[in-house]
């Protein structure tokens, strides 16, 4: 039995994630915490904390994880570069799983997307169209960020400096150092990812559509199971998939 603190836990993720587990007899939920609790209270309850919070809170979560020698999995997306780098660094302590997504899906995109950068070449314009809910905070979403980041990965690009964030205006002619990043916002569309690989005469699309938030709350419970047998270090849902 693997014992777990959900940390927002009264969110929408924070919910399926409860919900999910009831169903899970390898899980025990023995804390559910959010804004105005007390994580250093229960945490001696758990073996592992499954994180979708707030990216302001997750770099304590994880000090409190690494004080206390508890592994976490980190599902909460936003984070600056500072606070990612300070997260990081407390892979040496505890382990840790870390991914913008959870589902086997959306994984299998990132495998198939790197893959089809690397057979495909230089000569397709790449870009990156997201769709998200009318209420999601953050944007490009951090499936989008991951998958720029792959493109960048095999174009040998600084993704910072190849990132186009939309345009509008006389930008010029598109160049091949770009790698397009869209975000889109309605409705209640869980989560929307498209990979456009387009060159003269013919384009590829790779797409993953989520329709429910159980796929996500199951992948990371699935990741709550597998991280609580590893040893100090920083993974992601790929790894515990068996993906690398």
């Amino acid at each position: 039995m693997t014992k777990i603190i959900i940390t927002g836990s009264k969110g929408r993720m924070g919910q399926m994630l409860v919900s999910c587990a009831k169903s899970i007899r390898e899980l025990e939920i023995v804390g559910q915490v959010d804004q105005g609790d007390d994580l250093a209270a229960v945490i001696g309850k758990c073996d592992v904390i499954v994180d979708f919070s707030h990216p302001d809170a997750t770099l304590s979560v994880v000090e409190l994880c690494a004080k206390n020698q508890k592994a976490v999995v980190i599902g909460t997306t936003g984070h600056s570069d500072s606070e990612k780098s300070q997260i990081a660094n407390r892979k040496s302590q505890i382990p840790m799983v870390w991914a913008s997504n959870f589902s086997t899906g959306v994984n299998t995109l990132f495998w198939l997307t790197r893959k089809a950068a690397e057979i495909l070449g230089p000569n397709f314009d790449l870009e990156v169209v997201e769709m998200h809910h009318r209420l999601k905070k953050d944007a490009p979403s951090g499936t989008a960020k991951t998958l720029a980041e792959i493109l960048a990965d095999v174009r040998k690009l600084q993704l910072e400096k190849a990132a186009r964030h939309g345009r509008v205006g006389i930008v010029g002619e598109r160049t091949p150092l770009e790698i397009g990043v869209h975000s889109i916002r309605g409705g209640d569309v869980v989560g929307d990812h498209t990979v456009i690989f387009a060159n003269t005469g013919e384009r590829l699309e790779l797409t993953h559509k989520a329709s429910s938030r159980d796929t996500f709350a199951n992948g990371a419970l699935r990741a709550a199971l597998w991280v609580g047998k590893q040893k100090p270090g920083l993974y992601d849902m790929q790894d515990v998939l068996g993906l690398k």
